[in-house]
């Protein structure tokens, strides 16, 4: 095969591991059902006036499977950690036991299983998006080169059976996702 050809379907499947990447990391924040310390990575603390993850001011640990515990490196970070919490809006209320922010992550009710599973799908949408606009910068690239047009009829088809791999693989993580969210 040309050697430009594979320069650009390998910068295609770099295009498509970034977006199935980016779906692994969305999907860690959607909770389902159990506690985990991935829930809190959003939360940006106010440390002394600018805003830092509250992984860099606090361990967060998982006591149980529906508990959270957040443990503040200095102690005046309690309130600061709390607020934060509460304005990161994921529906946590914390308790503070004057060492610890305590987290009690409540049962899902069917309702907010339906609601996470509908944004756990936008979410891989949103990465079959990713993939199909890098089949579309690729199928450009290689409609842009001075090449043959048998050459140029192959170096699509091999694209499209990249691009229809990463669209199983998201619809595989998704049917895993959706199946761990809807467990009771």
């Amino acid at each position: 095969m040309n050697e430009e050809i594979t320069f650009i379907l390998d910068a295609a499947q770099e295009g498509m591991d970034a977006a199935l990447s980016h779906l692994e990391k969305a999907f860690v924040k959607i909770r389902a059902g159990k506690a985990s310390p991935a829930m809190l990575s959003g939360v940006m603390v106010d440390y002394y006036g600018s805003q830092t993850p509250l992984s860099q001011v606090a361990n967060i640990n998982t006591p149980d499977a529906r508990t959270l515990s957040v443990q503040p490196w200095e102690k005046n970070m309690l309130q600061e950690i709390e607020k934060a919490i509460m304005n990161a809006n994921l529906g946590f209320n914390p308790m503070n036991n004057g060492d610890f922010v305590i987290i009690n992550v409540p049962p899902l009710t069917e309702e907010r299983r339906r609601d996470l599973v509908k944004q756990a799908k936008a979410e891989g949408e949103d990465a079959k998006v990713g993939v199909r606009n890098a089949r579309q910068d690729a199928k450009k690239e290689i409609r842009d080169l001075d090449i043959s047009e048998d050459l140029q009829k192959n170096a699509e088809v091999d694209l499209q059976e990249l691009t229809d791999t990463y669209i199983k693989k998201i619809d595989n993580h998704l049917t895993i996702k959706e199946a761990e969210i809807m467990k009771v």
